[in-house]
This record gives structure tokens, C-alpha cells and sequence, in this order.
């Protein structure tokens, strides 16, 4: 028992912000290596033990964190989908519906293609080409792929609703023009095969959708 006047120290609180800070850490570190490898080696020669290492964590951390290679390439695409900034490329893009100028909300579009495509497109390209073979890769790129057929559809919805389609342009042919315009291999035949700057990308997608549905 201790005596009078004597201070008994308490049990410090524990600080999780310190592990959680190393865990975030970790986990940024993986995605960052994750993709490098990707690009470098192609999705399916791409173990997630390759990428442990690299990344300086253990691969059932990577397993916990992400699922494994389809979880890590999901929210690699997720990101690059976002784009840059604080608000996402698919809010802004919806934002722009609310200009009452047709072409104006279309060279948003183009604008936020120049953004998104460099980031999103080459991952794409990946998991089209591991699609082949491997059946996990093909089943996120054809989701992935779906999901953009169905916001231009909705962007096409919006085209029609405003009453900025051309005269004898269907929804459906409209949707797919926009799809069209915002595909990986559009991008990858004019930006990495051509070597298109990504703003000379963005103008001809605003300017080829305009033409072809306004």
C-alpha cells in the first residue's frame, strides 16, 4: 500500500493514431507499388507476394487490406476514376448539367476525359488484356466497363431531356457515341500510340461528341 503523500501514476491511455498513421502508410504504399507493377510486369505475371515486397508489408496485410490482385486493381480504378482535386470527376461532371449551354457541358466533359483517361486507361488496358485468361480481371474490367455504359447513358438521358440531340439521333445511339468517345482504346490509339498531349485528347472528345449528337 503506499504511504501518504506518495503520487501512484496511472495507466496512460493508449494512442492509436500512431498505428493507424503506420497502417495508412502501409496500405498507400501497397497501391502505389501495386500499380507500378501492374503496368510494369501486366496484371496476371503480377503475384501480390511481389508486391508485399515492394511495398515492405506482408501479403496477408494485402490480403486483409485489398482482397488480393482484384481488390488491389478495383481500388486502383476507383481512384483513378475520382480524378484530382477534393471533389470527384463524376460529381463535377454531373455539376455541369447545370449549365443551360449544351456545348459548354460537353467541353466539360472533354476537360474531365483529358483529366480521367490518363489515369483510368491504362488500367483498363490491363485488366482487358489479363480479361483473356484470367477470369477474376475479366470480370472487374467488364464491370468497370458496364458502369461507364450506364453513365453515358444517363448523360445522353440528360442530352434528350434538354432537347440538344440532333433531329433522328436515338438514345441509345447516343449513349454509345459518348461511350465511344470515353473508351481505353480510343485513348490508347490516339494518346499512347499517337502521342496526343492529354488537352489535344480532351478537345478532340468534346469536339467529336459534339459534332456527331448536337
Amino acid at each position: 500500500m503506499a504511504s501518504k503523500g506518495t503520487k501512484i501514476k496511472g495507466r496512460r491511455s493508449y494512442d492509436a493514431s500512431g498505428r493507424q498513421k503506420r497502417a495508412h502508410v502501409g496500405r498507400e504504399s501497397t497501391l502505389e507499388h501495386a500499380r507500378r507493377l501492374f503496368l510494369e510486369r501486366g496484371y496476371v505475371a503480377t503475384t501480390v507476394e511481389s508486391i508485399a515486397r515492394a511495398a515492405g508489408v506482408s501479403a496477408a496485410t494485402v490480403y486483409k487490406s485489398y482482397g488480393g490482385k482484384a481488390g488491389l486493381a478495383r481500388e486502383l480504378a476507383a481512384r483513378a476514376l475520382a480524378g484530382a482535386g477534393p471533389v470527384t470527376a463524376a460529381t463535377r461532371s454531373d455539376d455541369l448539367r447545370s449549365n443551360n449551354d449544351p456545348r459548354a457541358v460537353i467541353d466539360g466533359w472533354g476537360a474531365l476525359a483529358a483529366e480521367v483517361s490518363p489515369r483510368i486507361s491504362p488500367l483498363l488496358l490491363l485488366l482487358r488484356t489479363a480479361a483473356e485468361t484470367d477470369p477474376e480481371a475479366a470480370a472487374l474490367y467488364g464491370d468497370f466497363d458496364a458502369a461507364r455504359l450506364k453513365r453515358m447513358a444517363d448523360n445522353a438521358r440528360y442530352l434528350i431531356d434538354d432537347g440538344d440531340l440532333r433531329s433522328g439521333i436515338t438514345a441509345d445511339e447516343a449513349r454509345d457515341v459518348l461511350w465511344l468517345c470515353t473508351s481505353p482504346e480510343l485513348y490508347e490509339l490516339l494518346v499512347v500510340r499517337r502521342g496526343w498531349p492529354a488537352a489535344r485528347f480532351g478537345a478532340f472528345v468534346a469536339n467529336t461528341i459534339a459534332g456527331a449528337l448536337l
